[in-house]
């Protein structure tokens, strides 16, 4: 179809024809429209309610002989993408997907935008053959492939160009166009892209390699020449305020990066190895993401009874779970709840991770002297209502804290452990006294993390086995899905990730049975019988939902249920771990749109035409 089909077109008219509006709802968008000077009618319509974006959408491509498609699972050609620039792509909300000869297939929300389409046929030189999709996906696509291209070319650029030595590019800080800071920007810009947690920078003998932690996955990205390397480290040292004379130690800093939606923290840490120094960059964004962040991705019950739980004025909560599990972002979420009172909040933090209004943060200093046993106690001196630890480590800052609780503050931190019971004998172990755990202790929280199923993910029918594992009547039919994989989810099958959380209140009878030593088995099961929801019904929960697979659901609570079924629960570490085919064999392989085949070939995707 030619670009300029259709023109006199209109889409109030179109619509009517089609029987997705009336003459009556018509005519009230069009006063309303005559009332909002620049705005469309097509926009009017849908904020009114009369249609959705797909009816228009479905009614121009009838009446255009055209097609709306969905851009989350198509395969595109980079190559296409860069013939419309950027700027332009974003201005007219416009994808180039696939070129075929002289044709190029572009996806476009608006058809009717005959002036952008004309330009970019006249930019292009080429005819075109015109897609139609809704506008949020289509978007979130451009902004996902010229991520992608800014990263290569920047990288592609710093390969190419970089053969001074490593003293001349330290120095060069004050070019905003150097290679390597534009590599730098654009890498961060394609891990925020894609939502990755972590950016590793990598030496080895001949080469650098960017890999990134996307859903809890680590997945390759580039390869950069040896020479890039030095440069590199250097320029994220001087963001972090690091030294860059120092080579031999490690180092941890952070710096901000401005987004659209606010401000992105990254933390950086840094450590010597045989080949170079690694660089990891822990990317922390204002938006959570744990999902319904608002109310902390819990079950509606669970929210509820933690909010409870943080109205009281004086106490300990502690958030437990594995590294990675998600426990300082929802320390954060907490925080950013508690703040909203007239309050004084103060924290103590190993290191800082995100910068929070209201809050008076403090980072622990080694060098200094200042841990968080000093930083505790000098905490206590400022007149704080609330104060956050950001890890209970050893039996002296767990006693401070103890003493602080119960003296009339609210305290918040983290502690490693499995589950919410094996939390108690932890405490103990550290050799507070069983009393004083009983009388401090609101409340424990016990979370995880799983990853999301993608929208490319496949239905199926639960086998005996697998109905059995969610409590289901082995009998009775019940679809689950399993992984698929796309462009969006990187042939992963799973996109974001979801937080499970299993909260246990201190009720009056938990506190009698800490008091008299009382297991972790006895702990728990008293909590269930007041309604405590454990981790593996959480998941259980997400798996019948179709939010994520039996797979996650293994992975991420077969370790707490373990931990839980032990005689003893100051035992949790000997609790053994499932082998790694057993909670992946539903998963498939992950896979990676980046390739690392050549030290000039940056970026390789699988190029695909549109039938």
């Amino acid at each position: 179809m030619e670009a300029m089909t259709g023109k006199n077109l209109k889409i109030g008219d179109v619509l009517k024809e089609q029987g997705y509006l009336s003459e009556e709802e018509l005519q009230k968008a069009l006063e309303l429209q005559k009332g909002q000077k620049g705005k469309r009618l097509g926009e009017v319509l849908i904020e009114q309610g009369y249609i959705t974006e797909n009816q228009m959408l479905q009614a121009m491509a009838a009446k255009m002989d055209c097609q709306v498609i969905s851009v989350d699972g198509l395969s595109v050609d980079v190559e296409a993408v860069e013939r419309i620039p950027r700027q332009l792509a974003e201005k007219y909300c416009v994808l180039a997907v696939a070129a075929v000869g002289n044709r190029l297939q572009v996806v476009i929300n608006d058809p009717l935008n005959f002036y952008g389409l004309e330009d970019v046929r006249q930019i292009t030189g080429m005819e075109l053959a015109i897609f139609l999709s809704e506008k949020a996906p289509l978007e979130k696509a451009i902004h996902f492939y010229y991520a992608e291209i800014s990263a290569r070319e920047a990288a592609d650029k710093a390969n190419r160009s970089l053969d001074q030595s490593v003293e001349e590019m330290e120095v060069e800080e004050g070019e905003d166009d150097t290679p390597i800071i534009n590599l730098l920007n654009s890498l961060i810009q394609r891990a925020y892209s894609t939502n990755a947690s972590d950016i590793h920078i990598e030496p080895f003998e001949d080469k650098t390699s960017v890999r990134m932690r996307i859903d809890g996955t680590i997945v390759d990205y580039v390869t950069l020449k040896k020479n890039v390397h030095n440069s590199l480290i250097a320029r994220i040292k001087i963001l972090a305020e690091l030294d860059i004379a120092e080579r031999r130690s490690p180092q941890d800093g952070h710096f901000k990066v401005r987004q659209p939606d606010g401000y992105l923290n990254i933390r950086v840490s840094v450590i010597p190895t045989v080949f170079g120094e690694k660089a990891v960059l822990r990317l922390l964004s204002n938006n959570a993401r744990i999902d319904n962040g608002s109310q902390f991705g819990m079950l509606d019950e669970d929210c509820q009874k933690l909010l409870l739980m943080l109205r009281s004025p004086h106490g300990i909560i502690y958030l437990t779970g594995p590294t990675g599990s998600g426990k300082t972002t929802t320390l954060y979420l907490i925080l950013e709840e508690l703040a909203k009172r007239n309050v004084n909040i103060s924290t103590i933090e190993d290191p800082v991770e995100k910068n929070l209004p209201r809050v008076n943060q403090m980072q622990v200093n080694l060098l200094a002297g200042l841990t968080f046993e000093t930083g505790l106690r000098a905490l206590l001196r400022q007149d704080p209502d609330i104060i956050m630890i950001g890890e209970i480590r050893d039996g002296e800052t767990a006693e401070i804290a103890v003493r602080a609780s119960i003296t009339g503050h609210l305290v918040v931190s983290t502690l490693h452990t499995n589950s919410t019971a094996s939390s108690v004998a932890r405490l103990e172990d550290m050799g507070i006294e069983s009393y004083l755990i009983a009388d401090s202790l609101v409340g424990i929280i016990a979370q995880r993390l799983v990853r999301k199923l993608c929208d490319c993910k496949m239905p199926k029918e639960a086998s005996v086995a697998e109905k059995e594992m969610l409590g289901l009547d082995p009998d009775e039919p019940f679809t689950v899905y399993e992984p698929c994989g796309c462009k969006l989810c990187n042939g992963t099958g799973y996109f974001g990730r979801l937080g499970i959380y299993e909260i246990m209140k201190i009720t009056p009878s938990i506190k009698r049975l800490i008091s008299r030593h009382a297991d972790a088995d006895e702990i728990k099961k008293q909590a269930i019988s007041e309604g405590m929801n454990t981790l593996k019904m959480a998941a259980t929960n997400a798996v019948k939902e179709g939010v994520t697979t039996i797979a996650e659901m293994v992975k991420a609570t077969y370790e707490a249920e373990e931990d839980d079924s032990q005689p003893n629960a100051k035992n949790a570490g000997a609790a053994k771990k499932p082998a790694a085919s057993a909670a992946t064999s539903v998963s498939p392989a992950v896979s990676s749109s980046a390739s690392m085949a050549d030290d000039n070939e940056i970026v390789e995707i699988e190029l695909e035409q549109i039938d």
